[in-house]
């Protein structure tokens, strides 16, 4: 008698890991809206690793933010090193991994 053996794999689509990434960046950009901000996209050619968004609020506070999915994501060396150039020069940037976390930066910069 032959046995067989079944394996199963589950497809699971690419974007199934950045969806909660984009979920949160969505939320981050209407978040900011919300307060009178703008939340720009930032891609710069030639240099890879720069933050996700550019965040100008009300009175012209700038924030670079670096978005992540919640689980399982890690900064990058680039991203860490664009990172550190960026607070060399004084400007703010930081990470948001979570809906809470854009929350905690709203409360922040809306004082």
């Amino acid at each position: 008698m032959r046995e067989f053996v079944v394996i199963v794999v589950k497809k699971t689509k690419r974007s199934e890991v950045d969806v909660l990434e984009k979920t949160v960046e969505e939320y981050l950009v209407k978040e900011v809206k919300k307060i009178g901000g703008i939340a720009y996209k930032f891609v710069s050619p030639g240099n890879a690793g720069v933050p996700d968004r550019i965040v100008i609020i009300p009175g012209g506070r700038v924030h670079f933010i670096e978005m992540k999915r919640p689980k399982g994501s890690v900064t990058k060396k680039r991203q860490k090193m664009q990172q550190d150039r960026i607070k060399a020069k004084g400007a703010n940037v930081r990470s948001a991994y979570t809906k809470e976390e854009v929350d905690a930066f709203i409360k922040e910069v809306s004082t």
